[in-house]
């Protein structure tokens, strides 16, 4: 059911923890499954030096921000604007497709958190303001690409 990239990264989860003095820190969730991702970044000179997460969640959640957050270590706010929920599963050799929403929900970690030191910093992002955090994750549940 579950890929081996997907078993390895919830039993041995990378960059888990918190920044205290994060650039940006984004927490966002899903209240019909109980899915909780909080997401730390340092930013220098517009490149991502250091992530950590903190995810309350099922397996699949926990495997999709450790990945997201690997994903996205030593590249630069536009290219993590670039990682997409897609990127996230197919790093992880695929997730099941009732559990889909804990890759967009790490999408949307990283974008929130992008967002948050958009805001600390007073600088545009382009991207995020197309970024929609209350929509239904579960949609993606059955999307079909």
């Amino acid at each position: 059911m579950y890929s081996e990239k997907v078993m390895e990264h919830f039993q041995h989860p990378q960059n888990v923890g918190e920044i205290l003095d994060a650039d940006g820190v984004g927490e966002v969730g899903n209240a019909k499954c109980g899915d909780i991702m909080k997401m730390y970044l340092k930013i220098e000179d517009g490149i991502i030096e250091d992530v950590k997460f903190k995810t309350f969640g099922c397996g699949s959640a926990i495997a999709s921000s450790s990945m997201a957050t690997e994903l996205i270590k030593g590249k630069t706010i536009e290219e993590a604007m670039g990682i997409t929920n897609k990127a996230v599963a197919e790093a992880l050799d695929g997730l099941p497709p009732i559990k889909m929403h804990c890759s967009v929900l790490a999408e949307q970690a990283i974008k929130s958190a992008l967002l948050d030191y958009s805001k600390k910093h007073n600088i545009h992002i382009d991207g995020l303001e197309d970024v929609d955090f209350e929509e239904d994750l579960h949609e993606h549940a059955f999307d079909e690409e």
